[in-house]
């Protein structure tokens, strides 16, 4: 009999992703901090920090609208600030692979700059390694960051506040990072390009306004339907989303039904998921007066009926469940 491996959906954010997070989590035990949010929210001396660390390993290492240090800082900057942390410290360890040129590195670093600039952070340590020809593709990169949050946001990553009759929100088109990364790994012609951005500006915008935000999650690897999912699954309670009112670009829409994806499940690098309880026309309101919300809409709902589960009211007026996928539609989109 053979031995079970690592295969390339236990990298796509959905079912095959959580089991291995269970694998981690059982060995690793209990610390007391918040394991399945995207930043650890702990206590110390000085208040309450957030604690984050991402690895990226998009291939190609340039897409429309980004590249890999662009992604690597807007990842962990989202992934701070969706859990109400400001961003404040970055850590950066490249591991490169011989044979990559000086210039394609040189210009990485300087968009990772820009970018950490752009959020109003700081790249304070790092580390680099060089590994043999073949070892990796190219680059990879890891980033870690540290952010501060009022005690009254240290719960927004959890979802244990959601309530029947909240709200859920997002800021925009969604699928367009996956796509943008498959149309150049492709060659197809197309204007798709990634959201990528760092989103701590909006969120912290919002976290002004009032405090009816319940909770925030980035919509990554999964997509959509992983963040509600899991969300539904967490809370115990049912999640109803209208289908007319997600937002997806014409192009990205298009580009989906002809290659049999649902956009629902791609990835996104600059888009947040609000639920907001009384109070939310305002968050919603903020949210389009940002440049990173124009789009903001109302997608759907926290309901009694059908706990645990996520039902799609579609176009045509019929329904059906959406489910976290258990493999990837797109690997190494981040």
């Amino acid at each position: 009999m053979s031995s079970k491996i690592i295969t390339i959906d236990h990298g796509s954010g959905g079912k095959l992703t959580l089991d291995l997070i269970e694998m981690f989590t059982d060995y690793f035990g209990d610390s007391g901090i918040d394991s399945m949010t995207d930043s650890a929210v702990f206590s110390t001396d000085s208040g309450t920090a957030a604690f984050t660390t991402d690895s990226y390993v998009v291939n190609p290492l340039h897409f429309p609208g980004g590249d890999i240090g662009k992604l690597a800082v807007c990842g962990t900057v989202n992934d701070l600030a969706v859990s109400g942390a400001v961003p404040k410290y970055l850590s950066c360890a490249f591991i490169l692979e011989e044979g990559l040129e000086l210039e394609e590195l040189e210009t990485i670093v300087k968009s990772m700059a820009g970018t950490a600039e752009a959020a109003d952070v700081k790249i304070v340590t790092g580390d680099t390694k060089v590994v043999e020809r073949g070892a990796c593709d190219k680059m990879f990169i890891n980033t870690s960051g540290v952010g501060f949050l009022k005690d009254k946001h240290s719960s927004l990553g959890s979802g244990i506040n959601v309530a029947e009759g909240d709200k859920i929100l997002i800021n925009g088109n969604i699928g367009d990072h996956g796509l943008s990364v498959l149309s150049i790994r492709n060659s197809f012609s197309n204007e798709i390009k990634s959201d990528c951005a760092p989103l701590n500006g909006l969120i912290t915008t919002c976290l002004e306004i009032n405090d009816c935000i319940h909770f925030m999650r980035d919509a990554t690897r999964g997509g959509l339907a992983a963040v509600l999912t899991e969300l539904a699954s967490k809370i115990k309670a049912g999640i109803n989303m209208e289908e007319t009112n997600i937002p997806v670009a014409e192009s990205t829409r298009g580009l989906c039904e002809l290659l049999g994806f649902d956009p629902l499940h791609l990835a996104n690098e600059g888009k947040v998921i609000i639920v907001a309880g009384k109070g939310w026309e305002d968050i919603l309101k903020t949210m389009k007066n940002h440049p990173l919300g124009r789009k903001s809409r109302v997608i759907g709902t926290i309901v009694n009926d059908h706990p645990g589960r996520v039902v799609l009211e579609t176009e045509i007026g019929g329904s059906r469940i959406i489910d976290i996928p258990a493999g990837m539609q797109l690997p190494r989109i981040c």
